[in-house]
Formats: structure tokens, C-alpha cells, sequence
């Protein structure tokens, strides 16, 4: 009998450890040492880890969405338009409709992928960007990628300076320094978070 009862108390004292104790010493040193992170990276516009939808930026005298830098059109054009038949989207709510995780999964012979390509070089144009590059014209595999090349950012900078009035070389350095390594100068490619990126814009202005 008092055996039964000792491993069941064991179980007890194991099960209280490995249920709360862990668990909260595990929270407690994320909050101690990774506050920012483990809180979701968020600031005062939203959370570095989430692509957001810069294209209904208000830019006096400008159009719309021309004095931000902007991600992967995961929520921009077509697919914003068309959520049910793109698939690219990010999880915040645009034009009124909340947003799902996904990429458009489209093949390179899809007449759906080549008319949203071909519009979204046309939205781009239309924005002082004359050579957008791949990548902000296709959407990215997650559907919220929060981060675009250097060159992506690059190719922005006309349209940016043209409806903030920064120069182009001020915009150029603030790429720079906005950029990311790739992680121990080898693991994947660097790249700059868009949200990063704008806020740093506006303390720039």
C-alpha cells in the first residue's frame, strides 16, 4: 500500500514539475532575457514578425501608399481584391476581410498568377517604381513574410523620395543600416524588415 502511494505521489511531484514549474520557469526566463520577443516583437505600429499592408498609407499631395516602403504583395492589388482566388494573404484584416495564412500556390503556366503579375507591375509603375523586382510581384510562401531583399527596398527609393522629399542617397544609407546579415554571414541571404524600415523613415523625416 505504502508503495502504491510513493510512486503516486512521485507521479504527482513529476506531473506538478514538468506541467507548471517548467512552464513557468521557461516563461519567466523568456520575459527575464527575451522580453521583446517573447512578448511577439511588437511596437508601436505593429510586430516586426508579421507582414503588413502599406498600401493605404496616406501620403499628402501623393499617392496613396508612395511615402512608405513596402513588403511582398501578400495584401496588395489583386490579391487584396481577390482573397478567395489568389490565396495571398496576411493575417490582419484589409478592405474589410480578414486575412488567412497561405501561399497562391499557382503554377508558372497560371493565367491567374500572369494577370495578377502583370497588374501588379502596373500598380507598381503607377508609384514611381519603374523596375519592380521579383519579388514584389509575386507573393511570398507564407503570406505574411515581413522582410524584402536590399534590392527590394532599393528599387523603392524613387518613389519614396519623390513623396517624402528625403534624398535618395539619405534613403540609400538608411537601406544600409536597416539591413539584416544573413544569420552567421552565411544562413540564408540579409534582408530589412519593411516595418523596421518605415519607422526608421519616419524618424529620419
Amino acid at each position: 500500500m505504502l508503495d502504491h502511494l510513493r510512486r503516486s505521489a512521485i507521479f504527482v511531484v513529476i506531473a506538478v514539475i514538468f506541467t507548471f514549474a517548467f512552464a513557468y520557469a521557461g516563461t519567466g526566463v523568456s520575459q527575464l532575457f527575451f522580453k521583446h520577443q517573447a512578448d511577439g516583437s511588437i511596437t508601436a505600429n505593429g510586430s516586426t514578425l508579421i507582414g503588413q499592408n502599406w498600401a493605404a498609407a496616406k501620403c499628402p499631395g501623393h499617392s496613396v501608399g508612395s511615402c512608405v516602403f513596402h513588403g511582398r504583395p501578400d495584401d496588395t492589388g489583386p490579391y487584396a481584391a481577390s482573397k478567395t482566388q489568389s490565396g495571398g494573404d496576411n493575417p490582419l484584416e484589409a478592405n474589410g476581410v480578414s486575412g488567412e495564412s497561405a501561399a497562391t500556390n499557382y503554377g508558372p503556366r497560371s493565367k491567374l498568377l500572369l494577370n495578377a503579375t502583370i497588374q501588379l507591375i502596373a500598380y507598381w509603375k503607377g508609384l514611381g517604381v519603374d523596375d519592380p523586382t521579383p519579388d514584389l510581384v509575386t507573393t511570398s510562401g507564407s503570406g505574411y513574410d515581413p522582410d524584402i531583399t536590399p534590392q527590394d527596398a532599393s528599387v523603392q527609393i524613387p518613389m519614396v523620395s519623390n513623396a517624402t522629399g528625403v534624398p535618395a542617397s539619405s534613403l540609400a544609407a538608411l537601406i544600409k543600416k536597416e539591413t539584416h546579415r544573413a544569420e552567421l554571414g552565411f544562413l540564408g541571404s540579409d534582408y530589412v524588415n519593411v516595418l523596421q524600415l518605415n519607422e526608421a523613415l519616419v524618424k529620419l523625416q
